[in-house]
């Protein structure tokens, strides 16, 4: 009697979990689009650059079929590939092999598959657009 219990126990849990995922999944996921918006908000973009100084980025962050951003602090820098950005999945591992300190326009980017490590495919970069947040200017009395 007790193993009955504690079975159908183990099996409403399991099923609790599974209506929690399957609610969590409901709400609406945003288009790679809108979550760039979202993470460049408040900022101002810059003039494009061909290369950014890799010690200084301090991580990455692959957005669905849409651009890396690139972030270093006061400044993030997205660039949005000009060859393969459809390949660009939030769950891949990006493997750049550098030639000197900076990533530049004409460099290309691996894309790996975050379970099984293998190949998924490259983007071709594009120049890198700075965004930063505006100085905030003290009012006068």
């Amino acid at each position: 009697m007790v193993r009955i219990a504690r079975k159908f126990g183990i099996a409403a849990a399991a099923s609790a979990l599974l209506l929690v995922g399957t609610a969590a999944d409901a709400r609406p996921r945003l288009t790679g689009e809108e979550q760039l918006a979202k993470l460049l908000d408040g900022r101002v973009a810059g003039k494009p650059v061909d290369c950014i100084y890799m010690p200084t980025i301090g991580s990455s962050t692959v957005i669905d079929k849409t651009a890396i951003v690139y972030d270093s602090g006061r400044t993030v820098y997205v660039q949005r590939p000009k060859v393969g950005a459809e390949s660009l999945d939030d769950d891949d591992i990006l493997v750049t092999e550098l030639h000197s300190s900076q990533l530049c326009s004409i460099d290309t980017v691996q894309l790996r598959d975050r379970n099984g490590h293998f190949w998924r495919g490259f983007v071709g970069l594009d120049k890198f657009v700075p965004y930063t947040k505006p100085a905030k200017v003290a009012l006068a009395d």
